[in-house]
Parts: C-alpha cells; structure tokens; sequence
C-alpha cells in the first residue's frame, strides 16, 4: 500500500524538525507532506532550510482545510492511503504499519490509532468528553469507537476522494460519526501518543468545552440529515 503522511503544521516551530526528521531517518517508507497551515511562526521556514516536502498555505484555514489540501495531494499523486499526522510530536511512526497491516487484513475505510483500545481512560475532565463523544457515537451510528479524538487516522482511497473533494468532511469525530452511519468500515489499532514536549496546543480549558459541545452537537443533531454522496 502506498501511503502517504499529511502532516498540518499550524505554529509548529519548536517540533516540526524532530517530527518530520524522524520520518527521513527512520520510516523512509513511507512518503509525508507538510501543510503550513499558515503558520505566525519560524515553522515554514524550518521546513524549508531542511528543503522537507512542504505546502505552504498563505493563509489560516484550520485543520480541515490543511488536512483537505493533503488529501487533495495524495489524490492526485496517487496514493492509495493517507494518514493523518500531528505535527507537535505527539503521534509514533512506529505504529503506521501496524494501522496499514489493520487496513489491508479488514478491508476497512479509516483506522484509527487508539490509546484505549487495550487501556483504560483515565479520569480526567477531557477523557470525560471523550467518552461521552464515544457514546453519542455509539447511540447515532451503533458502533462504539473507544477514543474518537485522536487525530492519528489513516483513510483509503475510497474515503480520500470524498475528504478531498466534498465540504463538511473535517478530520473530526462527527465526519467518523456521519460515515459509520453511512456505511463505512471504521477500525481501531492500539497506540501509545507521547505528550507535547514544546508549544502550546489550542485546546486549553475553554476550547475543549467549546470543542466537545460542538462535536456533540453535530454528531447528535445534524450527522443525521446528510447524505452520503459519491
């Protein structure tokens, strides 16, 4: 399988290098991208001092739009798989076999790297809105999915197209949501994630309740009314 890692890169200055770095020297299998997704910071220019495989976005477009930008590339490159990779440090190159593995041996549309697979969520107030993510899930689509924030995913060709060329498809749990109800095949590998060693994520205390409210919201009340399109 040929696959391609689309890393969104928004001020990621201080873990870029040693994110990317590690992909060169140790998983040289496997293709990457970079989407500066507009970043304030040194991270563009980090990329290309060390001539990395670099789109360079002139504006903000969030998540989504980075992510929709590398799967727009891996499209039409050709590529049969894309993943779904963080740019803070935080996601193991050394699980992407075992995701690929996962796909070929399921035949599955996304696989997630999961943390809670095997282990139990800790108690703490973000791994309760994870877990009340999960149930909103489980109660709009009938599948369970034991850690819906992690942002480590890889997605077929299949589902590339319709990331890359249809609106509403964020890298979020809603879209997992939206398309277990419509038929695809969703599995998840267990992973270990490393903690952010610099910079700072935007999910402080109140983005978290704004995001968890929102996703919570879409997946409840407005998955249901889409339909799947081709």
């Amino acid at each position: 399988m040929n696959v391609l890692i689309v890393i969104p890169a928004y001020n990621e200055a201080e873990n870029i290098k040693r994110v990317v770095d590690d992909l060169i020297e140790n998983y040289s299998e496997y293709d990457y991208v970079v989407i500066n997704d507009g970043s304030k910071d040194d991270t563009a220019k980090i990329c290309r001092e060390n001539h990395y495989n670099l789109i360079d976005l002139p504006i903000n477009l969030g998540l989504s739009g980075a992510f929709q930008t590398g799967v727009k590339y891996g499209c039409v490159n050709g590529y049969d798989a894309v993943l779904q990779y963080d740019g803070d440090g935080q996601h193991q190159a050394k699980y992407i076999k075992k995701m690929v593995d996962a796909m070929n041996e399921t035949k599955a549309d996304i696989v997630i790297g999961s943390r809670f697979v095997e282990k139990k969520k800790p108690n703490s107030f973000r791994m309760l809105g994870a877990r009340i993510l999960k149930y909103a899930i489980k109660f709009t689509s009938g599948q369970a999915i034991a850690d819906p924030t992690s942002g480590m995913r890889l997605i077929n060709k299949t589902v590339m197209g319709e990331f890359a060329n249809q609106m509403n498809y964020g890298p979020e749990p809603d879209t997992i949501a939206y398309l277990i109800r419509n038929n695809a095949k969703v599995v998840e590998v267990q992973v270990e994630m490393l903690e952010r060693i610099a910079g700072e994520s935007y999910l402080n205390f109140k983005n978290s309740i704004l995001y968890m409210s929102r996703m919570l919201v879409s997946i409840v009340l407005f998955q249901g009314f889409r339909k799947r399109g081709k």
